[in-house]
C-alpha cells in the first residue's frame, strides 16, 4: 500500500438526500455550506512523483498538488478539478492524484469519472479499501448494486477501521433500501450495533441512518428511541432531535 498524501481529506457523500441512502454525515468542516477557515497552506507529498517527472517538474506539480488539496478542503470542488485534471493525464499512475481527483469528482456529483479515477487508485495502491466507502457510493449512485455488494465485501474482510467499515456499511444499506429491501437494509445496518455511551461520529451516522430506515419501514416507536438518543448526545446533529420530536 503506498504512502497516504501528506494531508486529511473528507469525502462525505453528496448525492443523496437522507442518510439510510449514503454516509452523508461528515465533519463540520467540510460539510454542506461550510469551507475551510485554515489560512495555512496544504503541502501534498507524492514520492513517486521524482521518479514519474523529475525533481524539478515534481516540485512544481507538488505544489500543484497543495493548491489543489487546499481548494478541496475549502470545498472549492470546480477549481480543484481544473488543477487536478491535467495532472491526472500528466501522471495517471499516481495514486495520490488519482485519489484526490476521484474524490473530487464525487463531490460534483459526477459519480462515473469519479469511479474511474477511484478504480484506478485501488489498482495502483495494491487494492487498497481506503476509498471503497467513495466507490461504493459512486456505484450505488450508477445503479449498479453487484458492485456495491462486492466493494462492501472487500471493505468487511479487509475490516481497515471501524469508521470505515461503518461508512460501508451505511452505503450497502442504502443500495439495499434502493431496490425496496428495506428488511433486508435494516438487518444489514443493526447487526452487532449498540448505542455507545460516549458514540463517536461514526456510530451517530450509523444510528441516523439506522433510524432513518425503521421510520421508513414504519417501525416508528425504533426510530423515535434511536433519534432521541441521536439528538440527546448531540443536539445539532443534523436534524435529528426534529425528527424524534416529529414521531411524537
Amino acid at each position: 500500500m503506498v504512502p497516504e498524501p501528506e494531508i486529511w481529506i473528507d469525502d462525505g457523500p453528496v448525492h443523496s438526500g437522507r442518510s439510510s441512502g449514503s454516509a452523508q454525515q461528515r465533519k463540520s468542516n467540510t460539510s454542506s455550506g461550510g469551507g475551510s477557515s485554515s489560512t495555512a497552506a496544504i503541502t501534498v507529498h507524492a514520492p513517486q512523483l521524482v521518479e514519474l517527472v523529475g525533481v524539478k517538474r515534481a516540485a512544481r506539480l507538488e505544489g500543484r498538488l497543495g493548491e489543489a488539496a487546499d481548494a478541496f478542503a475549502s470545498e472549492r470542488f470546480g477549481q480543484a478539478r481544473q488543477i487536478l485534471a491535467p495532472i491526472a493525464k500528466e501522471v495517471p499512475d499516481l495514486p495520490e492524484v488519482r485519489e484526490l481527483h476521484g474524490l473530487t469528482l464525487y463531490r460534483l456529483g459526477k459519480f462515473k469519472e469519479a469511479a474511474r479515477e477511484l478504480d484506478a487508485f485501488v489498482a495502483l495502491s495494491n487494492g487498497s479499501t481506503e476509498q471503497h466507502p467513495v466507490l461504493a457510493d459512486c456505484r450505488r449512485a450508477l445503479k449498479q448494486y453487484k458492485e456495491v455488494d462486492r466493494l462492501w465485501e472487500e471493505l468487511r474482510e479487509a475490516s481497515p477501521s471501524g469508521a470505515l467499515v461503518s461508512e460501508g456499511r451505511i452505503v450497502a444499506a442504502g443500495a439495499l433500501a434502493d431496490q425496496k429491501e428495506l428488511s433486508s437494509a435494516v438487518r444489514l445496518l443493526a447487526k452487532g450495533f449498540r448505542f455507545p455511551k460516549r458514540p463517536m461520529e461514526h456510530h451517530l451516522r450509523r444510528a441516523y441512518a439506522l433510524a432513518d430506515l425503521y421510520e421508513r419501514s414504519g417501525d416508528m416507536p425504533q426510530a423515535r428511541v434511536l433519534f432521541g438518543r441521536i439528538a440527546r448526545s448531540d443536539p445539532e446533529f443534523l436534524d435529528a432531535a426534529e425528527r424524534a420530536s416529529g414521531l411524537g
